[in-house]
This record gives C-alpha cells, structure tokens and sequence, in this order.
C-alpha cells in the first residue's frame, strides 16, 4: 500500500483503474484506515434521481479485503453488504471489480473510446466513514481526460466532502472535447461524447448560458448554487434522458432526435430541466431524502413538485431566455397536455399515489401501464401549470413560491414536507388549502379549459377517422400484433389481449396497418361487429368485435381568436415567467 500524507492519512482514498477498457472491467481499490474493528461494507442499491432499485452488486465481483498484507475473512451481511472481524484497526484495502457494460446516465459503461462511471455502482462504503471526506484517484488510458465535478486534491487527484459528494460525481472519461464558459462568472464546462455540439452549433454555449441565466432568475438569485457546473453531453445514435447532481449533469441525446427540426429545441428543454435541478431536488430536497438511505426505497409523496413543477419549467425557461416562438411553445405544451388528456390511467392513480409508487411502477411500465398509472413527471407538470395560473389569479405565481421555498428550506438544505408545500402555496393563495388536496389526492382532472381560457388559449381535438377498436398495433414480419389492449375498450370486451397476432377482419387479410378499415357509422359507431381472426399461442382464434365512436388521436392547445387584450397580456406575462 502506498504512503500517504499526514492530510490523507485517515481519509478512505478510492483509485479506479481503467487501463483496459476492452475488457469492460473497472478495478477498484479502497484504502482506509477502519473505524472499529467490525468492518462493514456496503454498495448502493440505486442512485438519487432515478427511483428504481437497480441492485449494483449484481456488477460487481471479487471482492477481497486486506489488512496487513493478509486476506481477511468476508462474510455476506446483505445481498449488498459485507462484514468482517478485523484483528485491530491497522490500515485496510479492500478490492473489487466493477463490470461496466450499461450505457445510461446512472449506470456505467467502459469501453474502447470512453468510460462513464455513476459512481454508486462503483463506491462500496465504509460503515463509520459516511461523513468523512473522500479522495477519489484515476487511472486511464494514454489519451484520454478525466471529467468530474469535484475539487482536485492537493497530494492528487479529487477530493469529496464525504462519500454523498463522492458517488453524487458523475466520471467521464475519454478523448473528448470539452468547451468551458461562464453563468454569471461562475465556471461552466461541456464535454460530449460521440460529438462536439458547440464546435457545429457556434450558438450553442451562448444559449445554453442564457437558459441557464433564465434559471436564475426564475429562483430569484444572481448567479448558480453550484461554484462550478459541469455537462456531460453523451450523443449515442438513440436515446434521451438526464440525471442531476449537485454540481453537473449528465444528458442523453441521441443524434437521430438532435437532427429533427425541434431536435435543438428540446435538448434546450433538457439542459434546463437538470440545470434547474441544482436548486428544486438538489438543494431544495424532499425530507425523505434528507439523509439518503442508498439500501432500500423511500416513499416520497413530494415527487410530484420535485420532476412535475421542473418538467413544466423546463418547457418555459428557454422561451423566457429569448429562445423559440410562440408556435413552437404552443406546441410543446400542447403536446405534454395532449399525452395527459390520452393516459386513461390518470383516472386510476392519483398524483400522490404516482408519486409515492415510483419504484414499483413507473419505472416498471409494461403494456398496461398507461391503462393503471399516469407519470408524476406528466401529470404533475400539468398540475404545475394549473397551480401557476391559478397562482396569477391571486396577483401572484409559480415563481413566487419556489422562491420562497429556496430561502426557507434550500438554501439551509432543510428538507421539506408536505404541510410545507401546502403552507407555501395558500400563503399565496388561500383557497388552494382544499384545491390543492383534490389535484394530489383525487382522480379528477382539474378545470384545465377554465385556466387555458385565462391566457386566451384552448384544447381542440383530432378525432380519428377510424372507429375505437380500443388497441395499439405493432407491425411484425407475420402479421400486427397488438401493443396495447385499452381497458374496457372494444378489444379487450371482444377477448383480445397484449401480445396477439391480428390475421384477418372480416375475411381481409391484414399485413399492415393500413389494411385496417373501421369506418364509423351512421350514428359515430359501426352498426355492426366485425370478425377478427387472430393467433395466440400458436393457435389461430376467432372474436367478434363491435368497434366505438372515434376518439381523440390527440390535442392541440391553440390561441383563441376571441381572447380579450388582458387574457394576452397574461399569457406574455406567464410565458416569460414574470409575475
């Protein structure tokens, strides 16, 4: 083991070996001194940010600890959680390889042009040493950068405040560019893997800081939470996504969506949406966070205004920085309001309920998901949207209380409750004390036409041509299969369900989508029910179907001609968020 200085001499010091990048391996060790003599070790079972168990240790592999240049005994405490009985509390290492071979942003993935390490899949922790500061080292092959989000270390390396700040640093490594700017003075970084966005977009930085200004003024601050911000841009071919951290973000962004027209668009959006994330979830944190537990889930009924109220900013924000038109935020919203109105299962769980069933349910869809459970992420941002509107209606507005939020509790790091979020809000608008309850706790839309038409906006329908067969295609080399079975729908009474293959209707062989004809009838329904011939399970079935009324494919949220002059000014006001 080598010497250390007296300044690390007591600190767990983390060295992470990527030399050999083709084997997907990442070898770690820690060295530490114990703090008693019964050693526990442990590895997260999931990251902040995404609430879905992802068990790490099923990546990890021969984990050996040494003391003394000799081997100690393990013994299995947890599935996650080791124990030893040490001789005495002389220096220890403990030794472990991590496979890397998941590509997202809270997994990690090594390999010949890059690693990425969601450091909770990789830090075991030392039972004791939670709160001791952390020195993280790195070896990587010749070529290649380190980029991370954590002071540099005097003796080398990084040093974190504890093992939170530690595994809440994201790692990426590789060959990569990195372009460095500044919000409001303070130190902004992106690096992309698989691209280099600012060198073929020149405007790029320039309006990721003007979204990243409009963030701070949105809490009512003058410059970021965090003393430095780093992005860490990944642009595979598919994919989106992000994670927040106290300081840095990660973004997926796949050069596909990226080349579509609204592709700049909405990676705008998802900078802003992690970028706001510093304040509202970071710092401003649900008390159920405030410690972690990284060994089991946490209920936390507060998710709703943790991702709802980010996911309807993050739509706003960078047309209050001066970036898009009218139009295109028309449709944008349009089309988060119109996927609301299309979830038949937001009659079924209430947003609370979404948000406290996180782990077992959104991050578990299936294909009757949308039929039993609506996103808090969708529904609670159109919550956010009725709050700030109502919000308007009493002189005041969404703004208003986050703001008020960041300096009671997140400034402090002072996790909130509840009864905080409901204080927060009727002391701006006191009849929101039984509103409030019912959008969270009921299965009721809120009066959404009656906000819209505040601002001089309304919802119009596409109906389909087609009569409801109540079901979802997908076309396979053999025939359609049914994706989705709607509950209650014509389908499912007719005895289809997920997962048959639709052969004929009415005698017509079916090969496509377009070989469906369910024309409505007289009255908006078929008159009649159609034969439908179908195989399950290898064997070739027959139902009768009698198909709906056509129903909505989708909503447009569209300006309303006869909107009066004060509902237009509220509508500029609201969407430059100011008050």
């Amino acid at each position: 083991m080598p010497e250390r200085d007296a300044a690390g001499a007591h600190e767990p010091t983390l060295l992470l070996d990527l030399t050999a990048p083709t084997t997907h391996l990442v070898q770690a060790r820690l060295q530490f001194t114990p703090p008693q003599r019964r050693l526990v070790l442990r590895l997260p079972a999931w990251t902040p940010g995404s609430y879905l168990i992802r068990d790490y240790v099923s990546r990890l592999e021969g984990l050996e600890v040494v003391q003394a240049g000799r081997r100690v005994s393990l013994e299995r405490l947890e599935v996650a959680a080791w124990v030893a009985e040490l001789p005495d509390r002389s220096p220890v290492e403990a030794r472990w390889r991590i496979q890397a071979t998941e590509p997202s942003v809270r997994t990690c993935e090594l390999g010949s042009d890059h690693g990425f390490l969601a450091l909770a899949g990789v830090a075991l922790l030392v039972e004791g040493l939670r709160w001791q500061p952390h020195r993280l080292e790195l070896r990587l092959p010749p070529g290649w950068q380190p980029f991370l989000p954590l002071p540099p270390a005097e003796e080398g390396g990084w040093r974190a405040a504890d093992y939170d700040a530690l595994i809440d640093a994201p790692v990426e490594a590789g060959p990569h560019p990195c372009h460095s700017f500044a919000v409001a003075g303070v130190p902004h970084r992106w690096v992309t893997r698989g691209g280099d966005l600012p060198a073929s977009d020149p405007a790029w930085l320039a309006d990721v800081e003007r979204v990243c200004l409009a963030c701070c003024r949105l809490m009512g601050v003058e410059a970021p939470a965090s003393p430095g911000y780093l992005f860490i841009q990944q642009l595979p071919e598919q994919g989106c996504g992000g994670l927040e951290h106290d300081h840095a973000s990660v973004l997926v962004y796949g050069r596909t969506a990226l080349a579509r027209p609204e592709g700049r668009r909405k990676l705008l959006q998802l900078v802003a949406h992690e970028y706001l994330h510093q304040w509202n979830v970071r710092r401003l944190r649900p008390a159920p966070l405030s410690p972690i537990d990284y060994d089991r889930p946490t209920i936390v009924p507060t998710l709703w205004f943790a991702e709802g109220v980010t996911s309807y900013l993050d739509t706003l924000l960078p047309f209050a920085a001066g970036l898009g038109t009218e139009a295109e935020l028309l449709d944008d919203l349009g089309a988060d309001l119109s996927r609301y109105r299309l979830t038949p299962g937001r009659r079924v769980q209430s947003l609370r309920e979404s948000s406290q069933e996180a782990w077992v349910k959104l991050y578990r869809a299936d294909a009757h998901a949308a039929d039993s459970q609506v996103s808090y992420y969708l529904k609670g941002a159109v919550v956010a949207l009725v709050l700030d509107l109502h919000l308007r209606r009493h002189g005041s507005w969404l703004g208003e209380v986050l703001q008020g939020l960041w300096h009671s509790h997140g400034r402090w790091r002072r996790g909130y409750g509840e009864e905080d979020l409901r204080l927060a809000f009727t002391a701006a608008a006191p009849d929101l004390d039984g509103l409030l309850s019912e959008w969270l706790t009921g299965t009721e839309d809120p009066d959404l036409d009656g906000y819209l038409a505040d601002v001089g906006l309304k919802l119009e329908a596409d109906v389909s041509r087609q009569a409801d067969a109540g079901w979802q295609l997908e076309a396979t080399p053999a025939a359609l299969q049914l994706r989705r079975v709607r509950r209650d729908g014509p389908a499912q009474r007719a005895g289809l369900q997920v997962g048959d293959e639709l052969l004929a209707l009415d005698g017509r062989r079916l090969r496509r989508e377009d070989d469906l004809h369910l024309p409505p009838g007289a009255e908006g329904a078929v008159s009649e029910p159609v034969e439908v011939l179908f195989c399950r399970d290898g064997r070739v079935r027959s139902c009768q179907l009698r198909p709906g009324a056509p129903l909505p494919e989708r909503w447009r949220l569209v300006a309303d001609p006869q909107a009066p002059a004060d509902a237009l000014e509220r509508r500029r006001r609201w969407w430059r968020l100011e008050r």
